[in-house]
């Protein structure tokens, strides 16, 4: 096989495993759970292998780099940094992984996908996918059906579409995302009248799937990305009559949803209602915490993914549950790495912008041409553009770059429509000389040796931790695969916590040798605290092991840390009112069970209270 040939298998290869990635992540939940985006770090992994060999096996090497590959490397480059300097290291060490597989997707993207007919399979695939995903939820709206292939949908979802994403806010940023293109494709694109039907059927499809999500931030965001889109296109005279149209379908799909369906009437109502919008929706007390966790540290923020672990000590009494994400993704960027990340991203997000308009001049034709001959470039760069510009709308109200496949999605357009600046201008082209090659080789070697490590590792862990979950609560067999999980992965502090609650409940029974188990349960306890070291729930645990074992002085610290870590927590408060009821005293653990209950009715603290009161109210003994 000469060069050449085996260099166009090599693109072939490359776009057959992005169209996978593509593909997968959204059926695998989004790419969410651990398995599913080891799969994706894996295909990522086999487009660089092939784009070295691209490098080597090429007669004329080129390396594309723009002035937004500069972000993505200056965002990468800190990432490391801040990984290194993170509390929680398990925590951020996936982070980083998310962050090295976008960049390497990017980036290969960017330079090896940049033929016109690469660019048309991708932007017809996602439509695709979009459409499947849209008729899915239109069938989970209709029927409200509980599963997502063999997964239970949580409650509040059950009436909501979703596709295969677990929360329809997600799948809402997913659809938005791949709308426009549709739309771009349908009005301005050149493709065959066949081809244009399908197209508008999938648009149409589209819309009514994002109206079944009920995503009030989903709707939002699309409808001022259409604003721009019918504005770009009302402009250009050729095109005005069939936009004005395309917008009065649209519209009609859009009102008709809402008209016929009374859980979306609801919604649109609630989006109206803004002052009391603000005073019931969790995403505001979610904000402010935000805000409290970043001024810890306002340069470098509280660590790649902390926010979920740094909540607790800002949480609004109201707010029991772990919230996971700020519920705005540049809240929640500023928190985890302060205003140097969020500066980088501004960054790589205004020079995209940029990119988008300088490309956008060039690949339009005149007013006379572009009447006659439509153009598919033009119709990605608008598509494309769009979609990118509505899940930067989307962002301020939920977490959608915080879900693979949707990030992946996204930076996939911006990589493409990168590509189009090489007809505004030749200046970022450079030929990949050996001593290019060379870095790049190198770079991509130590990339793909971590991520496949660091991918076998994840997948050995997940396989023991998954045997665990099948077995009993504080059985010899969960206990000894939990403790194989940790030997494979000895960060993992939940593993550490799990074992450690195992061993708690074994001493609590009571029966000779407690002490030996109680000890046991402190040592796994404290390695937890020491791999994150804002886990109230850890401090609780040794400190009920002290109790228990008639050191309740000693215990006393351990209670306060965990208070001090989470002050409104009903769990937190609960366990403190226990302490109190283990050093005699009553009164304040009547109050600590009290607000414990107050904050959210729970067993803990009710059982507890009864035994106080009746203990309150016994006479004295003589």
């Amino acid at each position: 096989m000469d060069r050449e040939r085996l260099d166009r298998w090599c693109e072939r290869g490359i776009l057959g495993l992005v169209l996978a990635i593509l593909v997968f992540g959204p059926l695998a939940f989004g790419a969410v759970q651990t398995l599913g985006f080891v799969a994706v770090q894996c295909l990522a992994m086999l487009v660089v292998l092939l784009w070295i060999m691209r490098l080597w096996v090429s007669t004329r090497p080129v390396l594309f780099w723009p002035p937004i590959s500069w972000a993505i490397l200056a965002f990468v480059i800190y990432a490391i940094v801040r990984y290194r300097l993170a509390p929680i290291e398990y925590v951020a060490r996936f982070e980083l992984i998310k962050i090295i597989v976008y960049a390497f997707l990017f980036l290969s993207i960017l330079n090896n996908l940049n033929r016109q007919e690469s660019i048309q399979i991708i932007a017809l695939t996602l439509i695709t996918v979009a459409f499947a995903q849209s008729v899915w939820a239109i069938y989970q709206f209709i029927t409200h059906t509980e599963r997502i292939w063999t997964t239970i949908k949580p409650e509040g979802y059950v009436y909501r579409g979703s596709g295969t994403f677990i929360n329809p806010n997600n799948f809402a940023g997913f659809v938005e995302l791949i709308l426009p293109l549709g739309l771009a494709y349908t009005l301005i694109g050149r493709f065959s009248h066949a081809v244009k039907v399908m197209l508008v059927y999938a648009s149409v499809t589209i819309v009514i799937g994002l109206g079944m999500s009920l995503s009030r931030g989903g709707w939002i965001a699309s409808a001022l990305m259409l604003v721009v889109f019918f504005s770009v296109l009302i402009f250009q005279r050729d095109f005005r009559l069939r936009s004005i149209v395309a917008l009065a379908l649209l519209l009609t799909a859009g009102i008709g949803v809402v008209a016929n369906a009374r859980l979306s009437q609801q919604r649109f109502k609630q989006i109206l209602t803004t002052t009391s919008q603000a005073e019931n929706d969790d995403r505001f007390r979610y904000w402010n915490s935000a805000i409290q966790i970043w001024k810890e540290n306002i340069w470098l923020g509280s660590g790649p993914g902390h926010y979920d672990y740094r909540f607790r000590k800002y949480r609004d009494p109201d707010l029991q549950d772990r919230p996971q994400y700020a519920h705005n993704d540049y809240l929640n960027t500023l928190a985890d790495w302060g205003v140097i990340g969020l500066g980088l991203i501004t960054a790589f997000l205004g020079t995209f912008g940029v990119c988008a308009i300088k490309t956008w001049r060039f690949v339009q034709r005149s007013a006379n041409d572009f009447g006659t001959k439509k153009s598919n470039k033009a119709a990605f760069v608008l598509g494309g553009s769009l979609g990118v510009l509505a899940l930067v709308f989307h962002s301020v109200v939920d977490f959608n770059m915080h879900i693979p496949a949707n990030a992946i999605t996204a930076l996939t357009l911006v990589a493409l429509v990168s590509t189009y600046l090489r007809f505004a201008t030749e200046t970022f082209w450079a030929s990949a000389r050996v001593t290019t090659k060379i870095v790049l080789t190198l770079i991509g070697s130590a990339g793909m040796f971590y991520l496949g490590q660091q991918a076998i590792q994840q997948t050995r862990e997940e396989i023991w931790l998954a045997r665990a979950r099948k077995e009993a609560a504080a059985s010899p067999g969960k206990l000894a695969m939990l403790q194989q999980a940790f030997s494979i992965e000895p960060k993992n502090f939940a593993v550490a916590y799990s074992i450690g609650e195992i061993y708690r409940a074994r001493s609590w029974v009571g029966l000779a040798g407690y002490e030996k188990w109680a000890q046991d349960a402190m040592s796994w306890f404290q390695r937890s605290i020491d791999l994150n070291p804002y886990n109230p729930y850890a401090l609780l645990r040794y400190g009920m092991c002290l109790d228990w074992l008639g050191k309740t002085e000693q215990g006393a610290p351990y209670f306060k840390r965990a208070y001090d870590l989470d002050p409104n927590g009903y769990f937190t408060a609960a366990h403190v009112g226990w302490h109190l009821l283990q050093v005699g005293d009553y009164a304040g653990a009547k109050k600590e069970f009290e607000r414990s209950n107050h904050l959210r009715a729970n067993s803990i603290a009710e059982s507890y209270l009864e035994m106080i009161e009746q203990k309150m109210a016994a006479p004295p003994s003589s």
